[in-house]
């Protein structure tokens, strides 16, 4: 570890005016850590202050000897500028050029968040994954194909847990595996020494300016590579297969076909390109081909999870070996809310999806389930994200011939189902919440079929996180179980 700029880190916060924009899960554990420092923090939080949530967080610090200064409440950010802060942690969902940000900014505060700060004293070796699909599963195989084989390692980001708390334990010899999101990489300048791009399409448009803002959001993650990183690209997603023009270190690539080739210069930096033949993940390095793993082993259903394990074979190639990524396939099971089967209650299934938080990750879940032969209902609506509908309509159809809508987005899913499908065939029914769909869906539902919660919106309209929506969704399920 370079004690030295862990050191100089620990003497610069000591005493620096601080402002934590956002008491959410990362920043409670980075307020713990820089106050241990000796920062004076000021905590800012758009929930009033007698919200329950935010009040049991003020009251854990307080009992917890952590004294903080708070601004709560609607116009919490009023008081950021004219206060003299020398350094601003912003949460990931805060844009950074709002106005009170850029004012504060002006007077001379240096804006900077948990993640960005935890890369630039972050002494192991960095894998971080980013993309519009498939991030959460592919960082937890990067991260599970190294502990396979051995190596000690971190999960955080979006997944797993802060990190910056746990900096003076990480070793050189550690490997820190992060899930980053548009909103992470609006603003970061750190080198990244694996980079992993999943895929690009429209996403989170609800947050960023435009697509071409989000498109240059998620090119961050490899701008500040030494020429010594690796960047990892998906040559079949028309976006990103022409970064590796644009890459500083070295490209590798994934694709369904062998023949694909990437496009201009990028070809000079090429190292490795992870193809599926013959029932198999391959990885072709230095004129030599590797079998990886046989799609057959795989445990976790989809085709896009089939996907997911090359692109993070393909990440870890020069650190893993063969039987190690072999060995995960086989006992896999897939990541938490991502078609996960709650219970079976009277000889129907329900399944857990609320990580779909877009049409394109709702349209993936269907494709499995219908590689599955899967047939049932559908319970699905969120908050819209300006994401592109097209093809939801004909995916859910392949599955799902009822459906229970309960969302913000719940008349943009009604189109794109009334303009692609045989809508005489179909059943559509609203909710006002989640217990009512459920109970509707359960009695469309036949023994046999299958029930699944798949969004295709964000949670942001009832809940807080994804994660929250399907804890939600579980107990409920549980709850008909208890009750028959």
């Amino acid at each position: 570890m370079d004690i030295r700029k862990l050191s100089e880190f620990k003497a610069f916060i000591s005493g620096k005016k601080v402002a934590v924009l956002g008491v959410g899960i990362s920043n409670r554990p980075l307020i713990r850590y820089i106050h241990s420092l000796g920062a004076m923090i000021t905590a800012f939080d758009v929930l009033d202050a007698e919200d329950p949530v935010l009040k049991k967080t003020i009251d854990d610090f307080e009992a917890e000897g952590v004294r903080l200064k708070w601004c709560c409440g609607k116009d919490y950010l009023d008081k950021l500028p004219g206060q003299g802060f020398e350094i601003i942690f912003r949460t990931p969902r805060l844009r950074p050029d709002i106005p009170e940000i850029m004012m504060a900014v002006r007077e001379g505060a240096v804006l900077t968040s948990e993640m960005e700060v935890f890369l630039s004293l972050c002494p192991a070796r960095t894998f971080a994954v980013t993309g519009s699909d498939g991030k959460t599963t592919t960082t937890t195989l990067i991260s599970l194909f190294l502990k396979a084989a051995g190596h000690d390692v971190y999960v955080g980001g979006n997944i797993g847990t802060p990190l910056l708390n746990q900096i003076d334990k990480i070793k050189e010899t550690d490997c820190v595996v992060l899930e980053l999101s548009s909103f992470q990489l609006m603003t970061m300048k750190t080198p990244i020494d694996n980079a992993v791009i999943t895929n690009i399409s429209p996403n989170h448009l609800d947050f960023h300016k435009n697509y071409e803002e989000y498109i240059r959001a998620k090119t961050n993650i490899f701008k500040a590579q030494p020429f010594w990183g690796r960047l990892i690209i998906n040559a079949d997603n028309p976006i990103t297969r022409v970064f590796g023009s644009k890459a500083r270190g070295q490209v590798a690539y994934f694709s369904w076909n062998k023949q694909t080739k990437l496009p201009g210069d990028s070809a000079l930096l090429i190292n490795d390109h992870a193809y599926v033949e013959d029932g198999a993940i391959w990885i072709s390095s230095r004129g030599q081909e590797k079998k990886m793993v046989c799609t057959g082993d795989i445990l976790v259903p989809g085709k896009h999870n089939i996907e997911n394990f090359m692109t993070a074979a393909l990440a870890v190639f020069p650190f893993v070996r063969p039987e190690h990524v072999s060995s995960v396939a086989r006992s896999f099971a897939g990541v938490e809310h991502r078609i996960e089967l709650v219970a079976t209650i009277k000889g129907i299934r329900y399944f857990n999806s609320s990580i779909d938080s877009s049409p394109n990750r709702t349209i993936h879940t269907m494709e499995a389930l219908a590689d599955r032969g899967e047939h049932g209902v559908l319970i699905a609506g969120g908050q819209d994200k300006k994401c592109d509908y097209s093809g939801l309509g004909r995916a859910i159809q392949k599955v799902c011939d009822r459906i229970v809508l309960c969302g913000d987005n719940k008349d943009m899913i009604r189109k794109s189902v009334e303009e692609e499908c045989a809508v005489d065939s179909f059943r559509m029914e609203e909710a006002s919440d989640y217990r009512e769909a459920l109970r509707m869906a359960t009695e469309m539902a036949k023994p046999g079929e299958i029930i699944i919660l798949s969004p295709a919106g964000t949670s942001y309209d009832f809940f807080r996180h994804f994660e929250e929506r399907g804890k939600r969704f579980k107990e409920l399920v549980n709850e008909l179980s208890v009750e028959t």
